[in-house]
C-alpha cells in the first residue's frame, strides 16, 4: 500500500450530494442531435454501459468502505455513491423512450449486464490476498474509468456545437447533469485508488484493461445503433466517422483523447487537473433537470 500521492493543483473540494433529477423525454427525438444519427447514436450508447456500469461501482465501493482510514475520503466515497446510484437510474430510464422509438436495446445490455455482474463481479476467492487483490484490481479500474467519464463531463459542458445545432435540450441536460457531476466528484475515485493500494504498476496495467473494453463497447454499441435503426436504410458506424464527428465540435476530438493517455499514466497526475469544479457547480445550479426538472 501507498501512503503517498499527487498534490492535487487546487483545493477544489466541495461536499458531494445525489441530486434529485427529472427529465422528461416524450418530446425527445431518436436522432436528437439533428442531421447527425452517428454522434446521436455514439452518445446514446451511455444510456446502455453506464446503468450495469455504475451499480458495478456502487457495488464495488461498498466492499471497500471498510478499509478506508480517512474520514473524510469516506466522505466523499459515500457521496460519490449516491451520485452514481442516480446516475444509473436516470440512463436506465432513457430505455424504455428508445424502444418506444424502434429501438431494443436490450441484445447489447444484456451482454453489457454479464460483463459487469460475471466477468468483473464478485468471485468465490478464499479471503485473504486473492479476495483483497481482486477487490484492489476492481478499484483501480474504477479510477482509470472515471479518468474518461471526468473526460467526457469536461467535454459535453463545453460542448456548444451541439447548442448550435439544435440539439434536443432535454437530452443535452441530462448529459450536462451527469458531465458536472463526473467533473465535480472526478477525484475521488483516484484518491480511493491511491489511499487503498496506489501500485503504479497496477494503475498502467488497468487503465490498458479499461481503456481497451472502453472502445471495443462504444464502437460495439455505436454499430448496434447504427444497424438497428428503423430510419436508416444503410447504418453504418466506423472509426472514420467517430474522427470527423469530433472535427466537427458534435463529438469529443480524437487527438483531445488521446492527449488523455500520458497524463493519466504520468506519475504527477491528479484529476483536478482535469476540468473545473467551478463550472461544473455553475451548470449543476442551473440545469433545469438537476433542479427536479423545473
Amino acid at each position: 500500500m501507498s501512503n503517498t500521492q499527487p498534490r492535487p493543483v487546487a483545493t477544489e473540494r466541495i461536499p458531494l450530494k445525489a441530486r434529485k433529477v427529472a427529465f422528461e423525454w416524450s418530446d425527445t427525438p431518436l436522432h436528437w442531435v439533428p442531421g447527425e444519427p452517428f454522434a446521436t447514436h455514439t452518445m446514446n450508447v451511455l444510456h446502455l454501459l453506464l446503468p450495469a456500469g455504475e451499480r458495478w461501482f456502487v457495488h464495488v465501493y461498498k466492499q471497500v468502505l471498510p478499509y478506508i482510514k480517512d474520514d473524510r475520503l469516506r466522505e466523499d466515497v459515500i457521496g460519490f455513491i449516491g451520485q452514481e446510484a442516480v446516475h444509473s437510474q436516470a440512463h436506465d430510464d432513457v430505455l424504455p423512450h428508445l424502444r418506444e422509438l424502434g429501438l431494443d436495446p436490450e441484445p447489447y445490455t444484456a451482454q453489457v449486464d454479464w460483463l459487469f455482474e460475471k466477468l468483473l463481479g464478485d468471485r468465490t476467492l478464499p479471503p485473504g490476498r486473492a479476495r483483497t487483490w481482486w477487490l484492489m484490481e476492481r478499484v483501480a479500474l474504477i479510477a482509470a474509468i472515471e479518468h474518461y467519464t471526468a473526460f467526457l463531463g469536461d467535454w459535453i459542458l463545453g460542448a456548444e456545437e451541439l447548442d448550435r445545432r439544435g440539439a434536443d435540450p432535454v437530452m443535452l441536460d441530462m448529459l450536462r447533469w451527469h458531465g458536472a457531476e463526473e467533473v465535480e466528484h472526478r477525484s475521488v475515485a483516484f484518491e480511493l485508488f491511491m489511499h487503498v493500494d496506489g501500485s503504479y504498476r497496477r494503475r498502467v496495467r488497468t487503465w490498458a484493461i479499461a481503456f481497451s473494453t472502453l472502445v471495443f463497447l462504444w464502437q460495439r454499441g455505436a454499430r448496434f445503433f447504427m444497424e438497428n435503426d428503423p430510419t436508416l436504410r444503410d447504418g453504418r458506424a466506423s472509426v472514420g466517422q467517430f474522427y470527423r464527428a469530433g472535427r466537427r465540435g458534435v463529438l469529443p476530438s480524437t487527438p483531445a483523447m488521446l492527449r488523455s493517455i500520458p497524463r493519466y499514466l504520468s506519475h504527477a497526475y491528479h484529476p483536478s487537473q482535469e476540468g473545473s469544479t467551478a463550472q461544473a457547480v455553475a451548470y449543476l445550479a442551473s440545469s433545469p433537470g438537476a433542479n427536479g426538472g423545473r
